[in-house]
């Protein structure tokens, strides 16, 4: 005698809808659109249906749609989208016992988290064994990758409790992003709180740790602003052979972003600036130079403004930005007189010209987007005309160098009931490497055959040009060649997902096929005249297989409240490369074969909630010691948990990260910190 259970996924204005509905239990698939390639999530999406040719009327249905994260130029929801892309949750970021984005992306099971400071101060991100330079960094769908160099790319403006979520894209990403996607992409995603609030967290914890942020926002009718700052600082776990701090940090960042909302347009823009100063240790030390107390600042600006029309066939969405990146590095921590400070300053100017089209064939992609890249340097570069005076110094810029980036792309998406089928290509001129205009094709294919079932499968191409570091930096043993060439991917991947009923799970293969790829590597043969040199290594071939599962105990046994969720992923990664005798290599070559993550959320009382999170590492690779002894990496095992008392309007927590103090190591001499405890509060008014 059950009653028939309706499922919507959308909402219509027809006059029998309500109708149809009494009596019955209703359930009601309905939440935001969310998409990767613009961020600008949008909840209610207006498109005219039908026109009545007899009354000239146009009827207009409000779409309601479910949460959808697309790996394409033309937003799909989830369900259509061809392409898998791992989110990370608002949920999953306020349970993490983390302090930073950086710390964050460490749980996703595809992402390669490698750190040389704590809590953010500089880490190293890179996607399915590639490296910190083969991937793009997206903030609301706009372009932060740093020419330069991708040592300091993750330095954000943007508070953790800003995120609504972190969406990581794997494999190459040319005809979705352009340059700098070669083995994926990472989208941070922020949004104005809904309504007028605010929200304060103070923190304090092990090596004289400390963090104080708040967040402001005004919302009225179809205007949002939102303000927030911050400041942390830490005295470090580490000290230099003279007893000085040499792990130490301490910066302050601000971000506001702003919306205006009607039926006809959405516009959105966002301006933030992160300063910060951090003791480097190791990070740049080798047996030739033994180092241990270097010292880097940084200070970058962030701003876009970014619009969307919502009314037509036809929807334009244009975008403009600049970012400004400032650097100053001490070999020898203030001591200039011991080794020249290198300055840098890069200045990024974008503009994109997005458009996409509904008509009966499907939905078509197309644009245009231009990026100016300019360095001016005290050390990277070619030799300036004219010298620009570097701020708050008596030195000036005397070197440079200025690239443009042109791309234009085309994509078309056939949607069915259970099919769809995205291609595209994307045309790539540099104006540095005088490169011809050279075309990067890409294809994905989804097929659903039941609503719980999901297989895929995909083809891309990718490139990536070289940073400004690696063309240029000669300093203390190390060569750069000003010549390199252009890294190329190719990549193939298939893949299974299943949800339902509380369990959920997937599975997938992929290869790439990587030619020209960039690294630093040293010639151990060579003895005292050995340098890390920048090369384009040969051909590198990876394989990968990446699986998750997921089980929700509110729905699997929902007369019980203690067990919440339990995640659980793996993936395995395989790099096939000729290996010359006596070379080691700084990224290429260093990758993790193994990666196993397990997340555990208890709720022991009604207002206390447990996250447990346990991972098990094991990277190939190998790195030498001041003594010259070459040394490989060993897997090592971190837990990590957060205990959290949470009322109306405030919360209180503990954490501790790497709880049972293990020793290791994860990026070359730079020895990562032991257990650190830290407890906070957070009001929200």
């Amino acid at each position: 005698m059950k009653r028939q259970v309706l499922v919507f996924r959308h909402f219509g204005n027809k006059g029998y809808s309500l109708f149809s509905c009494l009596g019955r239990e209703v359930v009601c698939s309905v939440l935001s659109v969310a998409t990767l390639t613009y961020a600008s999530a949008e909840s209610v999406s207006t498109d005219p249906v039908v026109t009545d040719s007899a009354t000239m009327t146009t009827a207009r249905e409000m779409m309601l749609e479910e949460v959808s994260v697309t790996g394409s130029r033309a937003p799909l929801t989830k369900s259509q989208a061809a392409r898998m892309v791992t989110v990370l949750e608002r949920a999953d970021i306020a349970q993490a016992p983390v302090q930073s984005i950086n710390d964050l992306l460490k749980y996703a099971v595809g992402v390669d988290v490698r750190q040389r400071g704590p809590i953010g101060a500089q880490t190293d991100i890179s996607v399915r064994g590639g490296t910190s330079e083969q991937i793009i960094i997206l903030l609301n769908g706009i372009n932060i990758c740093d020419p330069q160099t991708g040592h300091n790319v993750m330095d954000l403006p943007i508070d953790l409790s800003e995120i609504i979520r972190i969406e990581v894209l794997e494999g190459p990403a040319g005809r979705i992003y352009g340059t700098s996607s070669l083995v994926g992409a990472i989208n941070i995603v922020t949004r104005p709180a809904r309504e007028t609030s605010a929200d304060f967290t103070l923190e304090g914890g092990s090596y004289g740790y400390g963090r104080l942020s708040g967040r402001g926002n005004l919302r009225s009718r179809h205007w949002n602003h939102q303000v927030s700052a911050g400041y942390s600082r830490s005295d470090g776990y580490s000290r230099s052979k003279d007893n000085r701090l040499n792990t130490d940090f301490s910066g302050s960042k601000a971000f506001y972003q702003g919306q205006y909302e009607d039926e006809d347009v959405s516009v959105n823009w966002h301006l933030g600036i992160a300063d910060k100063g951090w003791g480097s240790s190791t990070f740049y030390a080798s047996p030739k130079w033994q180092a241990d107390d270097q010292y880097e600042h940084t200070t970058k600006v962030y701003s876009a403004i970014q619009a969307q029309t919502k009314r037509g066939r036809l929807h334009f969405t244009p975008s403009i930005y600049w970012n400004q990146n400032r650097d100053r590095y001490e070999g020898y921590r203030g001591q200039a007189e011991k080794m020249k400070y290198n300055y840098n300053r890069t200045d990024v100017y974008g503009v994109n010209l997005s458009t996409y089209l509904d008509w009966a064939a499907g939905r078509t992609a197309f644009g245009a987007e231009l990026r100016n890249e300019d360095l001016v340097s005290g050390n990277l570069g070619e030799p300036l005309s004219q010298p620009h005076h570097i701020s708050g110094t008596d030195r000036d810029y005397t070197l440079g160098v200025n690239r443009t980036n042109i791309s234009g792309y085309l994509e078309h998406n056939l949607l069915f009931r259970h099919f769809t089928l995205s291609a595209g290509l994307v045309a790539v001129k540099n104006t540095w490497s005088n490169m011809n205009m050279t075309i990067y094709p890409g294809i994905d294919i989804c097929y659903r055959p039941h609503v719980n079932w999901k297989l895929h499968a995909s083809y891309n191409t990718s490139l990536r040009m070289p940073s400004f570091t690696e063309m240029y930096y000669k300093l203390q043993g190390y060569s750069a060649d000003p010549h390199l060439k252009p890294e190329e991917m190719q990549a193939v991947e298939a893949g299974v997902a299943y949800d339902y009923g509380g369990f959920s799970g997937s599975a997938t293969v992929w290869h790439h096929h990587g030619k020209n790829m960039i690294d630093w590597i040293m010639d151990t043969s060579k003895g005292e005249d050995a340098v890390w040199e920048s090369v384009n290594h040969t051909t590198i071939n990876s394989v990968g297989l990446e699986m998750d599962a997921g089980l929700d105990f509110a729905q699997l046994i929902p007369s019980q409240h203690l067990l919440q969720t339990l995640k659980v992923s793996y993936s395995y990664i395989n790099q096939d490369k000729k290996q010359e005798e006596h070379i080691v290599s700084q990224y290429a070559l260093e990758y993790l074969r193994h990666k196993l993550i397990g997340n555990l959320r208890l709720q022991l009382l009604r207002q206390l909630d447990l996250g447990i999170t346990a991972r098990w590492q094991d990277r190939v690779g190998s790195y030498t010691d001041f003594d010259g002894n070459t040394l490989d990496y060993k897997p090592y095992f971190l837990t990590d948990a957060r205990l959290t008392w949470k009322a109306d309007k405030w919360k209180l927590y503990v954490e501790a990260n790497n709880l049972f103090d293990t020793s290791y190591h994860d990026y070359g001499l730079v020895e990562q910190p032991g257990r650190w405890l830290i407890a906070g509060i957070s009001v929200h008014l």
